[in-house]
């Protein structure tokens, strides 16, 4: 394929920077790695090529040249713009001095040609990837912790063929196309020498061994997918939305690498009377007009059970108060948040002609309703004339 545009296979602009470029690339290797589509030589292609694009587009220098000349440059293809020599280098000896430093950066020898440069780096161990599950709890269990189990579906060694990929019996061999290197050679003739370059062997992907009689369980895999149940442990004070990492859950590493994580999203259902905000806990409490105004004993649900609480003489409806350490556990820690308690006061719908009688006596001549006046000249405030009034 000449001319391949690199920045276009990895999805780039010819302006990214390099954590743009590597961010790009890890993304579509893992979508395109050939052990996650196998037998997808679609696949298989696209991942050849985005290693290629990413071989040359992390290099500063490699990137310089191919910006300039194009991919064939890179490779070591083709001659460069004809007699003139890269389309602006003259024959003066400055010029191919040039051309051989910037030739020797690219491809590794010492004077840039004749010998066998890098570009390849064989693949060692791959951390297995993280396993990401979302679990659902109640309010209650959020905030004093409990042991659960999640089930998952992950990766597994094949217990068949104990991880190899190969039948029981037999063993891998080496890779007759690449010798066992991994890699392969490509020497190109060009005007100023032979430049070799080294990628990726195709037949073996780089491990330089091939399974000739594939295990039949796990088809040469070396792993299977089983269901595996987890016990995790959830901290007392875990809120909605938080995320529990438990290290080396996760997939199945490569080449005797270790397993990724287990990631554990924590869903907190809605409590009916509780409302969370961090670590503290509100909550609406009803009280009668006759509790709000002579103060009253009540009792107030909180995550630990009910407490007594006095309501003091006189409360006005919207109060909040606060009750110290009632709240949600810290995680980690033994602090606590506070509760905090708005009073609702609920005013009757509906009362009976005696009590609507009694209520008119109540309010007397008042005409705000706060202050009576009584014949004394003295005047009372509302509380305390509620207060005369239901203890005749």
């Amino acid at each position: 394929m000449a001319n391949k545009d690199y920045y276009e296979m990895l999805g780039v602009s010819k302006t990214a920077d390099e954590k743009e470029i590597k961010k790009a690339y890890r993304k579509l290797a893992m979508k395109y790695h050939p052990d996650k589509n196998p037998g997808d030589k679609e696949a298989e292609e696209k991942f050849k090529e985005i290693n290629e694009a990413y071989e040359v587009l992390s290099d500063a220098d490699k990137r310089k040249i191919y910006d300039q000349y194009g991919a064939d440059a890179v490779n070591g293809q083709g001659g460069f713009g004809g007699a003139g020599g890269f389309g602006g280098f003259g024959g003066g000896a400055g010029g191919f001095e040039d051309i051989f430093d910037m030739f020797g950066d690219v491809f590794g020898g010492s004077g840039g040609f004749g010998g066998f440069g890098g570009g390849y780096t064989r693949r060692g161990p791959v951390r297995g990837a993280d396993i990401r599950q979302n679990v659902t709890i109640d309010f209650m269990e959020a905030a004093f912790g409990k042991k659960i189990s999640v089930k998952i579906n992950r990766n597994e060694e094949c217990d068949e063929c104990h991880g190899s990929g190969c039948k029981p019996g037999t063993s891998k061999k080496t890779c007759s196309t690449c010798g066992g290197s991994g890699t392969i050679r490509d020497i190109k003739q060009t005007m100023f020498g032979n430049i070799a370059t080294q990628r990726e062997c195709p037949d073996c992907h780089g491990t330089g061994e091939k399974i000739e009689t594939p295990c039949s369980k796990c088809k040469g895999k070396g792993y299977t997918r089983k269901t595996k149940t987890i016990e995790v442990d959830i901290p007392a004070g875990i809120d909605d939305g938080q995320i529990i990492r438990v290290s080396g859950q996760g997939e199945y590493g490569e080449k005797g690498a270790p397993r990724g994580d287990l990631l554990v999203v924590i869903n907190v259902r809605p409590h009916d009377v509780f409302i969370r905000d961090g670590y503290d806990v509100y909550i609406t409490i009803p009280v009668s007009i006759v509790q709000a105004t002579l103060g009253d004993d009540i009792q107030v649900p909180t995550v630990d059970g009910d407490v007594k609480y006095t309501v003091p003489a006189g409360t006005q409806p919207g109060t909040v108060f606060r009750l110290k350490s009632k709240g949600i556990q810290h995680v980690n820690s033994s602090r606590r948040g506070d509760q905090y308690v708005k009073v609702d006061v609920q005013i009757p719908k509906k009362v009976t002609d005696k009590q609507a009688d009694l209520l008119r006596q109540f309010a007397g001549d008042s005409k705000d309703g706060v202050a009576i006046n009584n014949p004394k000249g003295n005047k009372k405030t509302f509380g305390q004339k509620v207060e005369d009034f239901f203890t005749k």
